[in-house]
């Protein structure tokens, strides 16, 4: 007879207790089975569903045999995790003891994760400081970081566990775990926070604004004696606030940005030199000049004088040593790279236009955004006539020639929502040459700010037009910001813009060319797959599917690589070599190509 099925709880402490000073695995430890994936329900079905199994359990005494129920139905209900939570917090509790009983009952013993979402979202109305422990365990698992989290918050628990989880999380975790404690106002959040990890996967803009704001950041750095690692924070904080990774520029809202930037920036030298301080430092002096740190409100100079002093101590002997020894580590490289490539970019002291335009390249330990920014007399235009995202990347905006002016005049969308134009707008200005002039005028804009004021109404701009000319060329010729696999994406799409048959001969219509969000050393093409394409008669109802080409970057010269990647697509179907990557199972089969199986890179779920 086969043993009992240890509870998840069980699984889970055997697995701490086992490795009790390591890490997690990416995404917590993995469940000894798969969670059950939802059937064809939609939203409001499945919730009504839940609801209807769990209303009568939840004020029944017999709490085993309401445990067994509630089993038995949600798995026969077929719905997912997602909806337990969801469903719970609505429903009306008769008794609250009992289900407090329920609740426990199923996080200690369940066995299955729809039975335990159901008891962690119980014990998040209704939990108490006995709870604590087996919370912190279960959030030890895969998919239950942030359920776990969300009920420690809840019945206000001692920051202690939530510390003690978050030495464990991995990233996708511990950004929810750094909100909670974040939001906690008492010394051991504080403590913890000033030396807490930052990797930007797990640390949006708006989270290091909260950060900073709850550990009085500014007053620290205004102490007679400040640690070295608590400066490092300092500066990683105010580097993410930077961030283009929100609605808007998160530095803008930081109230003590520019007493924090002078203290900081007085005391970098108290630093000892690192890869990732300097890429931190060189990261706060490419805001300082040219992002939205430039619109904070600064005295004459002040900001000037901050770029001169991050000049002459990144100059210095020691800090330049480490921009002179290439690591070996893929990812220490790929910075070590980008601070070879920037490292002047932010200290240029040559006479600029009234019109400028400046790519500018995150350190790569973000997640990477490329932003074509924008300056009118100096102040960069996109963060303070949108602010809802950055601008528009180079190949948007650069190689497409969009900046141009003709005297034809040409609507050109400048920048678009962090969440999509459909979503929350876009900026938008028509661009025009008026004899000796540009004219960059007819704005188009979502008609509230961020902060939902009416935003003052945008003037019309007037450039010389030889001036005007000479930036955008220059911009458009300018590639010393690029990486080799960046560099073979535009080549290949200017070569793909150049001879579109490339593709079409194939029934195939090209995509996204670019690098990869995770690994920007592989450049990535896709393209859409219409049967009748190339013949002139695509059925539009008909099935299609999109493939994703991936070349890694091979020490190649760009222009080789590129030149290599057309001619293969001139001779050889790309469908036999790029795999699936979105569509449909349907079209798949339909089509007769495998579709992706769970878990490999790239599928659309």
């Amino acid at each position: 007879m086969p043993a009992p099925r240890p509870s998840l709880y069980e699984y889970a402490l055997r697995l701490h207790l086992a490795e009790p000073d390591g890490r997690l695995p990416h995404g917590g430890y993995p469940l000894p089975e798969p969670p059950q994936r939802h059937g064809s329900l939609g939203w409001r079905e499945a919730q009504a569903g839940v609801c209807e199994v769990l209303a009568p359990l939840l004020s029944d005494p017999a709490t085993v045999r309401a445990s067994e129920e509630i089993h038995r139905r949600l798995h026969a209900l077929g719905v997912g995790d997602r909806h337990i939570h969801a469903a719970v917090v609505g429903l009306p509790l008769e008794d609250p003891a009992v289900a407090r009983s329920l609740g426990r009952h199923l996080t200690r013993t369940g066995t299955n994760t729809l039975t335990v979402s159901v008891g962690i979202a119980l014990l998040t109305r209704l939990g108490e400081a006995e709870d604590v422990p087996y919370l912190k365990i279960l959030g030890l698992l895969r998919g239950f970081a942030r359920p776990v989290v969300k009920a420690l918050t809840a019945l206000n628990c001692p920051t202690a566990a939530l510390v003690w989880l978050a030495a464990y999380a991995e990233d996708r975790a511990l950004r929810h775990l750094i909100d909670a404690i974040a939001a906690r106002d008492d010394e051991k959040a504080r403590n913890w926070l000033t030396t807490a990890p930052l990797a930007a996967r797990s640390v949006d803009p708006s989270t290091a604004r909260r950060i900073a704001e709850a550990v009085r950041l500014a007053d620290i750095l205004r102490e007679k004696y400040v640690d070295a690692q608590v400066l490092a924070q300092a500066g990683r904080l105010l580097s993410l606030m930077t961030g283009a990774r929100d609605y808007q520029p998160e530095i803008l809202n930081y109230q003590e940005a520019t007493t924090s930037y002078d203290a900081l920036i007085a005391r970098a030298s108290q630093m000892s030199p690192t890869l990732d301080r300097y890429a931190t430092l060189l990261s706060l002096a490419l805001d300082l000049h040219s992002g939205p740190s430039v619109l904070l409100d600064w005295q004459p100079g002040q900001r000037e004088a901050l770029l001169q002093a991050l000049e002459t101590l990144l100059g210095t002997s020691d800090w330049a040593a480490v921009a002179a020894s290439e690591p070996a580590e893929p990812a220490e490289r790929r910075r070590f790279q980008w601070i070879r490539r920037t490292a002047r970019r932010p200290f240029d002291h040559a006479k600029a236009s009234r019109f400028r335009v400046e790519v500018t390249v995150r350190d790569p330990a973000d997640p990477g955004t490329v932003e074509t920014r924008l300056l009118i007399d100096g102040r960069p235009l996109v963060p303070e006539a949108f602010g809802r995202g950055p601008a528009n990347s180079p190949e948007d905006l650069l190689d497409s020639g969009r900046l141009r002016a003709a005297a034809e005049p040409r609507e050109v969308q400048l920048a678009e929502a962090y969440c999509t134009e459909g979503c929350c707008g876009a900026l938008y200005v028509t661009i025009c040459r008026e004899g000796g002039q540009v004219v960059w005028r007819d704005w188009r804009r979502p008609p509230t700010s961020p902060s939902r004021r009416i935003p003052a109404e945008l003037p019309q701009y007037r450039f010389d037009a030889a001036d005007y000319d000479a930036e955008v060329k220059r911009a458009e010729h300018d590639r010393s910001w690029a990486w080799p696999s960046r560099n073979t994406a535009r080549l290949i799409a200017a070569g793909l813009r150049d001879r579109p048959d490339l593709l079409t001969r194939w029934d195939a219509k090209v995509g996204w060319i670019g690098t990869d969000f995770h690994d920007p050393d592989t450049t990535v093409v896709s393209f859409t797959y219409w049967p009748g394409l190339a013949a002139g008669h695509r059925d539009k109802d008909g099935p299609w599917l999109q493939f994703i080409w991936s070349l890694p970057d091979d020490g190649t010269p760009p222009e080789i690589r590129a030149d290599t990647a057309l001619r293969q697509l001139a001779e050889h179907d790309p469908k036999s070599y790029a795999p699936v990557r979105g569509g449909s199972r349907q079209h798949a089969a339909a089509l007769g190509f495998p579709w992706p199986e769970p878990g490999s890179s790239g599928e659309i779920p």
